[in-house]
């Protein structure tokens, strides 16, 4: 997919943290739906984090992700439907990385429910458009573990259909995600 950042505020004014790429992970889950929803599958898609910053005290988190590293994982599949669904998805009726190779999360409020549950809202960039969305987020042992669900139609991707509509994907995708900081502080944006 591509760049998911949050955080509107500048990292000049804060202490910023890289996120720990190697240890940080972002889940997509795809779910089937229709007639014979139980003939199709539901999808596992690792969204491997390239690039980030967390700062608690500015409220600030960002994080890219290259559409192009995506990747279907899907164990239940035989490898060629796996690569059939791969391709797919990284094709020009889903993802299309070529015309957009990031997607981008940039949050704009952060509630707390107390010190370690939060709601982030921001702003998602995601096949060219830019729409809000919300996360529940909890910090725990150094590490913000949450979900949210969006609609692919919201971002102008048209669910897959096959057979007729008699299977599909889901409109809804649900994102799980795991992300630790680093303990260095990063550069400050100029």
């Amino acid at each position: 997919m591509a760049t998911i950042a949050l955080g509107m505020i500048p990292a000049a004014y804060g202490q910023g943290h890289p996120i720990d790429t190697a240890q940080s992970k972002l889940h997509v889950y795809a779910f089937k739906s229709g007639l014979f929803a139980g003939f199709a599958d539901n999808h596992d898609v690792e969204a491997p984090i390239m690039q980030g910053t967390i700062d608690e005290s500015t409220s600030y988190v960002r994080f890219v992700i290259d559409a192009r590293q995506m990747k279907v994982l899907d164990p239940k599949l035989s490898p060629d439907k796996r690569q059939q669904v791969q391709d797919r998805m990284l094709g020009p009726d889903v993802l299309d990385p070529v015309r957009y190779p990031q997607i981008t999360f940039a949050s704009t409020h952060v509630d707390g429910a107390g010190q370690t549950e939060f709601l982030v809202t921001g702003q998602l960039s995601l096949h060219g458009v830019t729409r809000p969305i919300s996360a529940r987020v909890r910090k725990e042992n150094g590490r913000y573990v949450g979900t949210c669900i969006l609609k692919q139609r919201d971002f102008g991707i048209t669910p897959i259909s096959i057979a007729g509509g008699t299977v599909k994907v889901k409109d809804e995708l649900k994102i799980e995600f795991d992300i630790r900081a680093s303990a260095r502080v990063a550069e400050a944006s100029k």
